[in-house]
C-alpha cells in the first residue's frame, strides 16, 4: 500500500454514478478509465482496484477464503439479498482477517486490468458458481448481481482528473 493517510470511503464524496448490467460493461468501463487521467478517491489506486475485482470474481468459480457461520449467512441472505443485489453496495465493509488476501497490493494499471480481464474471460466461460462466504448459496444470477454491484461501488471511486 501507500504511505498517504487512510482516507474514510463512508465520508468520500464525488464517486460516479455507475450501474452494469454485465461484466462486458465492467470491462468496457475499466478499459476506458485504465487509459484515461482519473483520481482515486478512495484508499486503493486504479491498478489495485482492478486487481482486487479480478479476485473477488475468481472466487466466484473458486470459493471464498473464509464463511460466515452458516447461521449469520441465512440471516443474512434472507434480510440482505435483494438489497445487495439491487443497489450498489455501500463503501466502509471491513473484511475479517480471513480475507486479507483481498486487500490488493500495489499494482499498476495495465497488470490489474490484464488481471480483471482474465477474470471476466474466466467467470463468462462457466455457469459454475461457488457458495458466496456471507450470503451461502447464490444462482448464477443472483452471483453476478451482486459482484457487478460490488464492482460499481469500487469503480465508483475512480473518477475523471479535473485540471
Amino acid at each position: 500500500m501507500t504511505d498517504k493517510p487512510s482516507v474514510d470511503v463512508t465520508k468520500v464524496t464525488g464517486r460516479r454514478e455507475l450501474r452494469y448490467e454485465s461484466f462486458d460493461e465492467l470491462l468496457a468501463d475499466a478499459e476506458q478509465q485504465a487509459g484515461a487521467e482519473t483520481v482515486a478517491l478512495g484508499n486503493w489506486s486504479k491498478g489495485q482496484i482492478f486487481r482486487h475485482l479480478a479476485m473477488a470474481i475468481d472466487t466466484m468459480i473458486d470459493g471464498p477464503p473464509f464463511k460466515l457461520w452458516a447461521p449469520l449467512r441465512w440471516l443474512l441472505a434472507f434480510f440482505l439479498k435483494k438489497r445487495m443485489m439491487a443497489r450498489t453496495l455501500d463503501p466502509g465493509f471491513k473484511l475479517p482477517k480471513s480475507a486479507s488476501a483481498f486487500l490488493p497490493p500495489e499494482t499498476s494499471a495495465e497488470e490489474g486490468l490484464e488481471l480483471l480481464r482474465k477474470a471476466i474471460e474466466r467467470i463468462k466461460g462457466t455457469d459454475d458458481r461457488a457458495m458466496h462466504g456471507g450470503l451461502g448459496y447464490l444462482t448464477k444470477e443472483e452471483w453476478d448481481a451482486f459482484q457487478l454491484r460490488h464492482c460499481e461501488m469500487h469503480m465508483s471511486f475512480i473518477v475523471p482528473k479535473s485540471n
